[in-house]
């Protein structure tokens, strides 16, 4: 087994991705959306809407437009390194994210959910919520998991520090891509996204690839958030190496990762062969 041993210099970015879900009479279904192909981050890849961390979702007003602490905010995060204002950052930053990416506004009124709806989209979103006097709701935006790029320089030196979040999409609102950072979107059972992917109908990335593979563990979408209130969010850092010519990404608790404690259920390594990234036993593993 040879590690990588190459390093990259830059620091991983702080960000936040919203894992949106919805019960249907089949089952519980995901919402992700299709990066557009030129983007420089999984460009043509399906992934859950998210972003970059920016300044001003830390200078968001805190008591004018959210109903949580910030101090309530930090402690489900569960990170106590991390600083209060950037903790409730993240969560502003997931939220205007589904809002820009996806077009679902975290309120419970749909009055004022289906007014930002026709406001000019550049403008920026703090302006938006204090001209609408928006109150985000974040009670039921529940951190799930937390996950940090791999180094893998090979493929890219971009990293990120995502905080992945989960949420029923809010009463009478329906979530939609926005034509530009997003072409296409679609709900699916957490399965069949994974089945259309091992198909090559659609394209994912590990960190998708897992999350998929641990929410089809859920029935519907109270199984899911009572999950997520019952522990603090794993810390997810694969561990990238290269074993007989086959790139493989090992995750907490697997033999060769450092960390023993596994994070996630199930599998705890994916190798990259037959130009994808599969389990080592094949689709069915994803669910053992």
């Amino acid at each position: 087994m040879e590690l990588n041993s190459e390093i990259p210099t830059a620091p991983p970015r702080n960000a936040s991705t919203v894992v949106m879900l919805r019960d249907t009479p089949h089952g519980l279904e995901v919402f992700l959306v299709k990066r557009h192909g030129l983007s420089d981050v999984l460009g043509g890849a399906y992934v859950f809407p998210g972003g970059k961390l920016d300044d001003s979702d830390c200078r968001l007003d805190p008591q004018a437009y959210l109903d949580q602490d910030p101090a309530q905010l930090h402690a489900a995060l569960g990170e106590p390194q991390t600083d209060v204002g950037t903790a409730t950052g993240l969560y502003v930053a997931a939220l205007r994210e589904a809002f820009e990416e996806s077009r679902v506004l975290f309120t419970p009124d749909i009055t004022v959910a289906r007014a930002a709806l026709l406001q000019d989209k550049a403008k920026p979103f703090n302006q938006m919520l204090a001209e609408l006097q928006v109150r985000l709701q974040t009670r039921n935006v529940l951190p799930w998991s937390r996950w940090i790029t791999p180094r893998m320089p090979s493929i890219t030196n971009k990293r990120f520090d995502t905080r992945f979040f989960v949420a029923a999409v809010p009463h009478e609102q329906e979530a939609t891509h926005d034509n530009h950072e997003a072409t296409e979107s679609v709900w699916l059972a957490p399965r069949a996204a994974l089945e259309q992917y091992w198909n090559g109908q659609i394209q994912l990335a590990p960190p998708q690839i897992m999350s998929l593979a641990h929410l089809a563990r859920h029935p519907t979408v109270a199984s899911v958030m009572d999950a997520a209130r019952a522990q603090l969010p794993p810390l997810v850092l694969p561990e990238s190496f290269d074993e007989g010519g086959t790139r493989v990404l090992c995750y907490p608790g697997d033999p060769a990762h450092s960390v023993k404690q596994q994070a996630l259920p199930g599998q705890t390594r994916l190798l990259y062969r037959n130009k994808r990234f599969e389990p080592v036993d094949g689709f069915d593993a994803l669910f053992a």
